[in-house]
């Protein structure tokens, strides 16, 4: 699921507060929290969004074949996917 940067920065926004109301965590600069969980999410969204292109470059690359054996492209793009993260233990 892709998020908005608004969204990514209101959860970023509301784990702090959370954890700041439940007393789980002392944060003397709650904003620099906030920042740098902002740019973990950002950065894990990321990692999603390279294996995506890279599966299309290889959809591409097989394209004229999917099309001779008749491969419906979503479930090839699913499948493709669902391998290539389970191999470098990436989660989804």
């Amino acid at each position: 699921m892709r998020l908005t940067k608004n969204q990514v920065e209101f959860i970023a926004y509301r784990i702090t507060r959370e954890l700041q109301d439940r007393k789980l965590i002392e944060c003397d600069y709650p904003a620099h929290m906030m920042e740098s969980l902002i740019g973990i999410m950002t950065e894990e969204l990321l990692v999603e969004d390279r294996l995506n292109d890279e599966v299309r470059v290889i959809l591409t690359e097989h394209a004229e074949e999917m099309r001779r054996t008749n491969v419906e492209y979503r479930e090839m793009f699913k499948m493709i996917k669902k391998k290539l993260a389970r191999e470098r233990n990436i989660i989804l």
